[in-house]
């Protein structure tokens, strides 16, 4: 069983992160902003540099440079295919996870019509809204949507189930809310939407940095994710089952590849981003043991998830004792992420942030592009503020933010 200790200690891994020795006001950082972005083992900048300062070239050419890039390139794929359970050749890359799924979007959208019916929940991020809306707008499809129940902070799972016609083409879903922490079963709703004969798109952004991700147990068509949620840079990648892949209608040039995946891969790559991706990979895996990299990352992750649920538990608990603090989102013991939303009374969150930041004390404020999520709980235009264990967050960080939020109210 892997747990929490079997992993290198905290301070072993916080030693990878230069960012953690940046002084605020002579204190160091706290960085709980990593829902937004995390910060990056050294690792990740070593290997772009080596790449853009050694290797710099264009790809499929017949000379050397070009031919390291297609190796970087392909190791890439391997490395993020150990990361999500797929295939090398299912792992696409792009700018980001909205990007993607607006390619994705307008590539099914081209075969669907009037009387064809998306499903989006209330749940996701704009970015698995907005690209389904685009094609509702462009191709008359109707667009149905899951509500949250309040009462819980999770989907409403019976109006899922109610939501599925003989004309749904496709489930957007999130693996993970980058606002309140919630964490639907995403195979069971794969399932769900396979069972109508509807594809299944995951939204894995929030998700990947938090648990392990497996698009074969999840049992999904497509899924995307974004590098800088899991210690890498600003890339976005996105797994599709190889047939799905190829029987996309999508928007490319002639002269490119029509081979998978590089058939989505419009125009040329962020190269050095994706040899950055691929590093974030094999640090993560270098935190676990096993007999491959597959192993290593199951390993790795699982544990990083349940130190993820210690702190969380400790963020909920010590917030909640805090006077004039409004928690959103399912408590500790439920599916869902170390993230923590929260208002304090008589404070916008954007000035609560600013305070605790004074303090060395990075939290994230507003909606988050989660607005639908933000809408139903009623906290417009402000939003919530949002804390989010990484896997450098300690015990002592998390009592710093309970004693600045405490602050806050006295």
């Amino acid at each position: 069983m892997t747990t929490a200790t079997s992993l290198p200690t905290p301070d072993e891994i916080r030693a990878h992160f230069p960012a953690l020795q940046r002084l605020h006001h002579g204190q160091h950082v706290v960085y709980f902003d990593g829902p937004g972005g995390t910060q990056v083992p050294r690792q990740v900048p070593q290997a772009m540099t080596d790449y853009l300062l050694n290797h710099n070239a264009n790809t499929h050419w017949a000379y050397p440079t070009s031919e390291e890039t297609d190796a970087a390139i392909a190791g890439a794929r391997a490395a993020l295919a150990a990361l999500l359970h797929a295939a090398p050749h299912e792992v696409v890359f792009g700018a980001n996870m909205t990007t993607l799924t607006f390619h994705l979007a307008r590539a099914l959208g081209r075969a669907w019509g009037p009387g064809d019916e998306v499903i989006i929940t209330e749940l996701d991020h704009h970015a698995n809204q907005a690209p389904w809306r685009a094609i509702e707008k462009e191709r008359g499809i109707t667009i149905r949507v899951v509500p949250i129940n309040l009462a819980t902070y999770e989907l409403d799972w019976a109006a899922l189930e109610r939501a599925f016609t003989p004309r749904t083409r496709l489930l957007a879903i999130t693996a993970g809310s980058n606002a309140l922490g919630t964490k639907p079963d995403v195979t069971k709703a794969a399932h769900l939407a396979h069972a109508a004969g509807a594809l299944c798109f995951v939204d894995a952004v929030h998700y990947t940095p938090h648990g392990v991700v497996d698009v074969q147990a999840f049992a999904c068509d497509f899924l995307g994710c974004s590098a800088y949620k899991f210690y890498g840079p600003h890339i976005g990648v996105m797994y599709g089952k190889a047939d799905r892949l190829a029987a996309l209608d999508v928007p490319k040039l002639d002269p490119a590849p029509n081979t998978v995946p590089e058939r989505l891969e419009t125009g040329t790559q962020n190269h050095e981003g994706i040899v950055g991706a691929s590093a974030a990979v094999h640090f993560l895996a270098s935190l676990g043991s096993g007999a491959d990299q597959r192993a290593r990352l199951v390993h790795a992750m699982t544990g990083l998830h349940a130190r993820g649920e210690q702190l969380f538990a400790r963020m909920w608990e010590g917030l909640g004792d805090v006077g004039g603090v409004t928690r959103y989102g399912p408590p500790p013991g439920r599916p869902r992420t170390p993230t923590i939303a929260f208002t304090v009374d008589g404070m916008t969150p954007e000035d609560a942030a600013r305070a605790l930041a004074t303090q060395g004390i990075y939290v994230s404020h507003g909606d988050y592009y989660a607005s639908t999520v933000v809408d139903r709980l009623g906290l417009q235009p402000h939003g919530m503020i949002r804390a989010g264990a990484s896997c450098y967050t300690t015990d002592d960080e998390v009592d710093r933010l309970i004693a600045g939020v405490a602050g806050l109210t006295t």
